[in-house]
């Protein structure tokens, strides 16, 4: 049966052997008899709780209890003064200095019993208590953890179903969520950005990257699978694929938040629905032009929301790298050559500027991630 530990720290060997046959019954007792020698026990042993004299010679009662607060493991540790000392500015000088009891010499057993008692329960009941919270924090993260991946199973899939319809796209997914997540760190720092991209919004970005084409499974297999370049009226077809996409994420937020209304009352949205409004938001804008030549609203600009405006180059430079049945792959200098002179008329020149400063890592992110 398990025995907590009592530290009886006491010049005097009597008190220290009274104290230790009045408490042996029920704990595990230690002596000491001078504060020095109190700390390293305290510090080897572990005690539950410290009966510790006031008056001794070198460290005084007062001095082991605030070296005790500040060495590793000993802010917790109850103290109770045992003393000779009885009046009231001696009691609340300890009390101040944090001891959780004060008992007065010459001591009455059942008084002494009766504290420590009701002092160990107090430390056992709060162990359990941590114990308890340190289980439901990991309770906790495992499954935030299996949700996590629950739902980057989900999306995997469901941008895996979409590419997969077009045979020539390979690494497609991995290498623009890659160029993504390079602009992104790039640009964190920049006004404008730092707000977008902070408190985990390049991470949902991220994450939300693979799904900027899922509107291509609402897309005829004649136009999506056709062997050569589109016609005009095939290619307004084609381009439609970002307004189903946008679309269809939006009705599954909408419908998400019908069934579980408790999620969209008040404060932040939930993680899963700030994740899809990114989704969308990506999926309809991804291929908006900066000068408003762009599908499917025309927007322009700052009104292109910042995750588009990464995900447009990033879509470019993987379309212009890699080979088409209609197409050649570009060099990565004439892709970079290009996508430098669109700067203020297909992209955002924040977003240029970052490339400009990492286009090695793009080359990187290509060689590694090739088809």
């Amino acid at each position: 049966m398990y025995k907590p530990t009592v530290l009886v720290v006491d010049d005097e060997p009597l008190n220290v052997a009274v104290l230790s046959e009045l408490l042996s019954p029920e704990c595990r007792v230690l002596g000491a008899r001078s504060g020095e020698v109190a700390l390293e026990l305290v510090r080897a042993e572990h005690p539950d709780l410290l009966l510790l004299d006031v008056m001794m010679p070198g460290m005084d009662g007062f001095a082991v209890l605030a070296a005790l607060r500040s060495q590793p493991g000993g802010a917790s540790l109850p103290v109770i003064f045992v003393t000779a000392l009885g009046a009231e500015a001696d009691e609340e000088r300890g009390l101040v200095l944090g001891a959780v009891d004060y008992v007065t010499k010459p001591i009455k057993p059942a008084v002494v019993l009766a504290r420590v008692r009701a002092q160990l329960e107090l430390r056992a009941a709060r162990q359990r208590l941590q114990d308890q919270n340190q289980w439901l924090e990991g309770e906790v993260r495992r499954r935030t953890q299996e949700s996590e991946l629950a739902q980057d199973l989900t999306l995997a899939a469901l941008a895996e179903l979409a590419e997969t319809r077009d045979s020539e796209t390979g690494n497609h997914i991995l290498r623009t969520q890659a160029y993504v997540e390079a602009l992104g760190r790039r640009l964190q720092p920049l006004p404008g950005w730092a707000s977008e991209l902070a408190d985990g919004g390049l991470a949902r970005i991220v994450k939300a990257a693979p799904m900027h084409d899922i509107g291509k499974i609402g897309i005829p297999d004649r136009i999506l699978l056709k062997p050569g370049r589109l016609s005009a009226d095939e290619f307004e077809i084609m381009k439609t694929h970002a307004a189903i996409g946008g679309d269809t994420l939006a009705h599954a937020l909408q419908r998400a938040l019908v069934l579980h209304p408790q999620e969209a009352q008040g404060g932040e949205p939930p993680e899963p629905a700030r994740f899809l409004q990114v989704a969308c938001t990506i999926a309809y804008y991804h291929h908006e032009r900066w000068d408003g030549g762009g599908y499917p609203r025309g927007l322009s600009a700052q009104a292109i929301p910042r995750p588009a405006r990464l995900m447009a180059l990033a879509d470019v430079y993987d379309a212009l790298t890699t080979p088409r049945v209609y197409k050649q792959a570009w060099t990565p200098e004439d892709t970079a050559a290009h996508i430098t002179a669109q700067a203020g008329a297909q992209f955002d020149p924040d977003v240029v500027h970052a490339f400009a400063a990492i286009r090695a890592e793009f080359e990187a992110i290509a060689s590694r991630l090739a088809d």
